[in-house]
C-alpha cells in the first residue's frame, strides 16, 4: 500500500510528534483560560506560517536539503506545531458563548497574521539568501 513511502511516512510521524509537543509547550507557557481569547493558539499559528515561510524558501531556493527533511519539518513538525483545528473550535466556541465580535476578530485576524507571517518571512529570508549569494 505505502509503495516505498515508508521513510516519509515515518519521518512525518515523528516531526508530527515533537510539533504536537512543542504546541502543547507553548500552552503550558502560556494557558488560556476556557472563556479566554485564544491568545496561545493565535501566536502558535502565526509563528508556525512564519517558521514555514522561511523553511521553504531555504530548501526550494537555498542550498539542496535531504529528499525526507520537507515531510519531517514542514509536514510532521510544522503540521503537529501549527493547529488550525483548534483554531476552528475557538472559533465556534466564541460564537456559542454569545461573542460573535471577538469571534469574528479572531477569524480574520488568525486568517490575516497567518498569511502576513508567511509573506514576510518569505520575503526577508529571501532577501537574506541574496545578499549573501546562497543559491541551490
Amino acid at each position: 500500500m505505502l509503495r516505498g513511502q515508508g521513510p516519509a511516512v515515518a519521518v512525518v510521524a515523528a516531526g508530527g510528534a515533537l510539533g504536537a509537543v512543542a504546541r502543547y509547550g507553548a500552552g503550558l507557557l502560556w494557558p488560556t483560560g476556557p472563556s479566554a481569547f485564544p491568545w496561545t493558539t493565535l501566536l502558535v499559528n502565526v509563528v508556525g506560517c512564519a517558521v514555514i515561510g522561511v523553511f521553504l524558501v531555504v530548501i526550494t531556493e537555498g542550498r539542496p536539503a535531504h529528499p525526507l527533511l520537507r515531510p519531517f519539518f514542514g509536514t510532521g513538525v510544522l503540521g503537529g506545531f501549527t493547529t488550525f483545528s483548534t483554531y476552528t473550535a475557538d472559533f465556534r466556541r466564541l460564537v456559542a458563548e454569545g461573542r460573535p465580535g471577538p469571534a469574528a476578530a479572531y477569524l480574520a485576524l488568525t486568517l490575516l497574521a497567518a498569511l502576513a507571517a508567511v509573506w514576510a518571512a518569505a520575503a526577508l529570508t529571501r532577501g537574506l539568501l541574496r545578499r549573501t549569494g546562497v543559491r541551490a
